[in-house]
């Protein structure tokens, strides 16, 4: 057991999250340690006991915690030291193996497994050599308060109670969680003649990257009667060598596209290494990621919950807000990251502003009737569901977006900070920006926003609008621009070059 403090703990949290570098490499040396990873696993324990208040110490029926990770190479190192962490503390602990970040939530609330809590060993679509732990209990994901008591915590000094040593069972979760999705698909086509496997001739490709999504095709499609021939990249491998699993990648969406093509398949869905975000691709190649995933969802979920709002990101497209309007639908463009746009839905919801959807651009999608989770595998299922019903009436999933108008150009610069105070230099030069923007013709800064700077474009830019933020990882400031006009990102990259050029904390060079 570790009894001396740790220092550096802090530097692990990213958001709601914990990563780090998990295997050494030439750049990098591993953070994510044995020891912090044992002090961590402490400090979750008190933060169940303290912060949640559960009973640690009831002998008749301790805490359980499911511990699941996706295809990382350093999963297992990590999955070790949490048991022993945890065990030491008298809390007994569920093996569930390869698992995706939604079905861990579950594992809190199927009642064949009924945890108290539960650990996500995963770092998204980062690198090979990163990890991290995300944690859930019944109540859902932590927060960013509970990420930062926990690495306060994290010290065996803290473990007052006296209890057993925890006991350790294992019972796998993706085949539960499978079924579970399988069932819910079933029931939401509800088809009369094929109940059991509505999916029949239907030719559906799966691209999972190499990470922990591989079963979609084979235990959810293929069971409800799909044809999953040419799906690819669906063996777990931790050195992903085919492309990043990231929905929200050029190279993954290009080679899903490719697929659906070479294959004449009806659909292609991707996911990311942990199956909390996707995208889908249609017979034609057309991308549904972005702006045209969030529309896609959004015109089924407002046919069904007339006037619901929508919960964005804020570097969604203008014309996606025109489109849920004309639909009957409200949005609520909000900040960037998965939790904070989750927690402005069930903000709504708790005011009396009915809110069926938390979306990001980036693919993460928390519908309010599963749990308000960011579930890449149940949105894909909810599309599923409305595209059956729209092919017996000879329509597509696209036609579902055919009044969503397209923009002409779209374009994303990202300015590295060189100084030490990231924080202080951004919002230094955000401010500083604002004021440039309202010197500067055809330029207007837009109020409705709550990130940053959002400037609309006019005039010689023609419609569009750019957005200047900070990063929400990384020491970054990023500019995403978008137009209807030919050539006006060009000529606007060239008139702000002036602005970002002369900001010396600020590496340009990208502009």
């Amino acid at each position: 057991m570790s009894q001396t403090p740790l220092s550096g703990l802090a530097s692990l949290q990213n958001g709601s999250d914990i990563r780090g570098i998990a295997m050494q490499t030439d750049q990098y040396e591993v953070t994510l340690t044995d020891e912090r990873i044992e002090a961590i696993a402490y400090g979750l324990a008190v933060w169940l006991k303290e912060a949640k208040q559960l009973k640690v110490t009831d002998e008749k029926k301790p805490l359980k915690v499911a511990i699941g990770y996706d295809s990382r190479l350093s999963a297992k190192r990590i999955q070790t030291v949490l048991i022993k962490g945890l065990t030491n503390t008298g809390i007994d602990i569920v093996e569930v193996g390869l698992a995706t970040t939604p079905a861990m939530f579950m594992s809190t609330q199927y009642e064949e497994y009924n945890c108290d809590a539960a650990i996500m060993i995963t770092a998204s679509h980062l690198p090979y050599e990163y990890n991290g732990l995300k944690f859930f209990t019944k109540d859902g994901g932590a927060e960013h308060e509970d990420i930062q008591f926990i690495l306060e915590k994290a010290d065996w000094e803290n473990i007052t109670w006296e209890t057993d040593q925890g006991l350790v069972t294992s019972q796998p979760l993706l085949t539960a969680y499978a079924a579970d999705l399988v069932a819910k698909i079933q029931k939401g086509i509800n088809d009369p003649i094929n109940y059991e496997k509505p999916l029949t001739g239907r030719h559906i490709i799966v691209d999972a990257g190499n990470g922990a999504g591989g079963f979609f095709a084979t235990e959810v499609l293929k069971k409800l009667g799909a044809d999953v021939t040419g799906s690819q990249f669906l063996d777990p491998d931790g050195h992903f060598p085919n492309h990043i699993p990231n929905p929200d990648n050029k190279e993954a969406m290009k080679s899903i596209q490719t697929a659906v093509l070479a294959h004449q398949a009806d659909l292609g869905v991707i996911f990311d290494t942990d199956v909390d975000r996707s995208a889908l691709v249609d017979n034609h190649g057309v991308t549904l990621n972005r702006n045209n995933l969030i529309a896609v969802i959004s015109a089924i979920l407002i046919k069904e919950q007339p006037g619901t709002t929508i919960v964005t990101n804020s570097t969604t497209s203008e014309h996606l807000k025109v489109f849920i309007e004309s639909l009957g639908g409200k949005q609520s463009r909000y900040l960037t990251g998965y939790r904070n746009v989750i927690n402005q839905a069930l903000k709504l919801n708790q005011e009396g502003i009915p809110t069926s959807l938390a979306i990001e651009t980036s693919g993460h999608a928390a519908l309010k009737e599963n749990y308000f989770l960011d579930d890449g595998a149940y949105l894909v299922a909810k599309i599923l569901m409305t595209d059956a019903i729209l092919q017996k009436e000879g329509k597509t999933i696209v036609s579902l977006i055919e009044e969503l108008k397209q923009p002409v150009e779209t374009d994303e610069v990202r300015f590295a900070i060189l100084g030490e105070d990231v924080q202080q230099i951004g919002k230094e030069t955000i401010a500083a920006f604002e004021t440039f923007i309202r010197q500067t013709s055809d330029l207007a800064v837009d109020p409705d926003n709550l990130e940053g700077v959002r400037v609309n474009t006019s005039g010689k830019y023609g419609a569009g609008w750019l957005l200047l933020r900070m990063s929400l990882h990384e020491p970054l400031l990023v500019l995403n621009l978008e137009s209807d006009q030919k050539g006006a990102i060009k000529q606007l990259r060239q008139d702000l070059k002036a602005f970002f050029t002369a900001q010396d904390k600020l590496d340009s060079s990208r502009l």
